[in-house]
């Protein structure tokens, strides 16, 4: 991936649109600036040295994605509250912050760090995801624990349509 990446093109680092400032093609690095901010709203500070994190370029047009549209713009950071076996699969349950009710539907899609995620169960405090064994294998989520802060992206749509309904109860 490296060695195709340019200086200012936009990467997802866990789910947080960050763009290139510097990359070393011999020794596999690429380097990004962030600001307070980007800190203050994301879990990115968390990181620790050599941990795992999910990178994702910006789609391409006019070819095929998985998933559902994601700008990169991280809503907000929530924590693990149960993250476990069941079967082959694996039941993550985040919760859902009040201010951010309503942004998620059953059936409706969800981005957890990076990740496209279907919202299997959704209650007045939490969202509950099935994670697939390919899913927990290729991303970072088989390094998580409950407890942890993930990046969470609400669905564009759910997110213009609330906006748009503000703006006419105060007609």
């Amino acid at each position: 991936m490296v060695n195709e990446l340019t200086l200012g093109e936009s990467v997802a680092v866990n789910g947080c649109c960050l763009t290139v400032a510097d990359y070393d093609t011999v020794a596999l690095t690429v380097s990004f600036d962030l600001l307070m901010q980007t800190l203050r709203v994301t879990s990115l500070g968390d990181l620790q040295p050599g941990g795992l994190v999910n990178l994702e370029r910006a789609m391409a047009l006019g070819t095929r994605f998985g998933g559902h549209l994601v700008q990169g713009h991280v809503d907000a950071t929530v924590s693990i509250l149960d993250w476990r076996m069941i079967g082959q699969d694996h039941r993550l349950e985040v919760e859902l912050p009040s201010e951010h009710r309503g942004l998620v539907i059953p059936k409706g899609s969800i981005c957890l760090d990076g990740i496209s995620l279907t919202a299997a169960e959704v209650t007045e405090t939490s969202v509950v995801c099935w994670i697939i064994p390919h899913t927990y294998q290729v991303t970072n989520l088989h390094t998580k624990r409950a407890g942890e802060r993930l990046n969470i992206e609400f669905d564009m749509l759910g997110k213009y349509v609330r906006e748009m309904m503000k703006a006419q109860s105060m007609k």
